[in-house]
């Protein structure tokens, strides 16, 4: 209703679900396209609103009255893309045409050789801006785009039937953009196998990890054990992937060495936002060093500045830190219809103008950008300490008992606490070895259950070298994931921590001693 839609394109099953409930809500409506040749009349439908299958559509293209096409300028907004909503209300980001032309100029000349011979598997939602760049950097470029989904994209993904192949199995992409939640499951699945190795393959396998990992950090190739050991490992992405891009919230330098290894390619970090057209910085290919974003795109400038309440100076020795701005001409028109906001995080200095991201990065060197905070994300303990949620999140994500976790604080309280979606796999070895029944349900409610597990996250948590005070006290299972149609993750996994302090209000009570 924002933006006053008058057209909607969809599918059938999303027509009679989602959107025929909310049709009366939207009264700019006029065009429902349905993209196969679904039937045109729909009983029960308003009468002022048209549905067109993709052949009528076609049709009305060849008539000579809709043959006038109208050039548009650079200026002129080509997406209202909205904010994941990660931290608040979703808000909608005006992306010009020179933007997106911009945003994918720079993306585009930090991956090597991209050309007709690629192949790129798209599976995250053209929602995220992410996806929509990288899709649009593909088609720039002649590469062929294969879709699919998180579901089926490996041949062990859920909707993918026993016997039969995932899309990355029958698609053999060469290019792929990967949320960290996805890298994440990729690492602890293989990681399981592994542990269900026999003694001498598993051997095996670790010494190959780390003789290549210890040639890599030399700049060495190894031929050798990428075909004898990490083959079968490298299929599991169709084996011919030559370049992976990580995106849309921090890797853990576990798992981004583990994807450089084992899957015989560069790992490129990628740091943009939707407000910056997806543009910020790309790791070049030959750095295999973890944690770091890279160096600006041509796109893009790179600034810092003070944030004198979370300790963070430009000044800082021996790395100048502070909140990080963007500028250059893939920075956004701004907020749709929210000037309020538009000053808030938009600033145009001497011609240039400049997006305030709210995450905070400090300057190697040798010009590369690492991410080590969020204002947002950062929480003062009652007896002064700050912890920054999203570190311990990223830190204790590595834990294969762990599917998923929200770390939580206020300053009001003295200790963190937790709510964490356990390994169904691990879990249930864990109650079988401590004795612990009940159904899987019963399991996460169970008070001793809760204990156990949180004697493993606090043993992770101190290999991790976390700082006790950022170890989760108590914790809170949950026996249901967090997937986008929960409403607790956006569709990048990305954690929506207002809906989750919702959802778990009287947990947060009780681990915090009010009942």
């Amino acid at each position: 209703n924002e933006t006053e839609v008058s057209h909607i394109i969809t599918s059938r099953e999303l027509l009679e679900t989602r959107l025929k409930f909310i049709l009366l809500e939207v009264p700019r409506l006029q065009h429902i396209i349905v993209v196969d040749n679904t039937p045109t009349k729909w009983p029960g439908y308003p009468r002022d609103i048209s549905v067109h299958n993709m052949a009528t559509v076609q049709e009305l293209g060849t008539k000579p009255e809709n043959g006038k096409h109208v050039c548009p300028m650079p200026s002129d907004i080509a997406v209202i893309m909205y904010t994941s909503g990660s931290t608040g209300v979703p808000k909608g980001v005006m992306i010009s045409h020179s933007n997106i032309i911009a945003g994918i100029t720079g993306m585009a000349e930090r991956i090597p050789n991209l050309g007709e011979n690629d192949t790129y598997i798209g599976y995250l939602p053209l929602a995220h801006v992410l996806e929509l760049s990288a899709e649009l950097v593909c088609v720039a470029h002649g590469c062929r785009i294969g879709y699919s989904s998180p579901q089926t994209l490996a041949d062990q993904s859920t909707k993918i039937k026993k016997g039969s192949k995932g899309d990355t199995s029958v698609l053999q992409p060469t290019l792929m953009a990967a949320v960290p939640e996805i890298m994440d499951r990729i690492y602890k699945n293989v990681m399981t196998k592994v542990e269900e190795m026999s003694s001498a393959q598993r051997t095996l396998f670790t010494l190959a990890y780390n003789y290549k990992l210890e040639q890599l950090s030399q700049g060495r190739s190894t031929p050798l054990c990428d075909n004898l050991v990490f083959k079968k490992v490298r299929s599991l992405l169709g084996g011919k992937t030559r370049v992976l891009l990580s995106g849309g919230a921090p890797l853990s330098a576990a798992t981004q060495r583990f994807m450089n290894v084992c899957f015989c390619c560069p790992v490129g970090q990628g740091y943009g936002l939707t407000e910056t057209c997806g543009a910020g910085t790309i790791s070049e290919m030959w750095d295999y060093s973890t944690g770091r974003v890279g160096g600006p795109l041509v796109c893009s400038e790179i600034k810092l500045k003070d944030w004198v309440e979370g300790g963070y100076h430009i000044t800082d020795t021996p790395t100048p830190r502070g909140e990080i701005l963007i500028g250059g001409p893939n920075v956004t028109m701004g907020y749709y219809k929210n000037e309020a906001k538009n000053q808030d995080f938009f600033v145009d200095e001497n011609g240039q103008r400049w997006f305030c991201t709210g995450d905070v990065g400090e300057v190697h060197p040798d010009g590369c950008l690492k991410i080590i905070d969020r204002k947002k994300d950062l929480v003062k303990l009652q007896a002064g300490e700050y912890v920054s949620l999203g570190k311990v999140e990223a830190m204790l994500k590595n834990c294969p008992l762990i599917d998923n976790i929200c770390a939580y604080a206020n300053s009001d309280e003295m200790y963190v606490i937790g709510f964490v979606v356990p390994n169904q796999k691990h879990l249930l070895l864990l109650a079988e070895q401590y004795r612990i029944r009940g159904s899987w349900e019963e399991l996460c409610d169970n008070a001793a259950m809760e204990e156990v597990v949180l004697q493993v996250i606090t043993e992770a948590a101190l290999s991790a070298q976390l700082e006790r005070f950022e170890i989760p006290r108590k914790i809170r299972l949950s026996p249901d994931p967090w997937t986008p149609e929960t409403g607790l993750v956006t569709e990048a996994f990305k954690l929506k921590r207002q809906q989750l302090k919702s959802k778990y209000q009287d947990d947060i009570e009780r681990m915090y001693g009010g009942k």
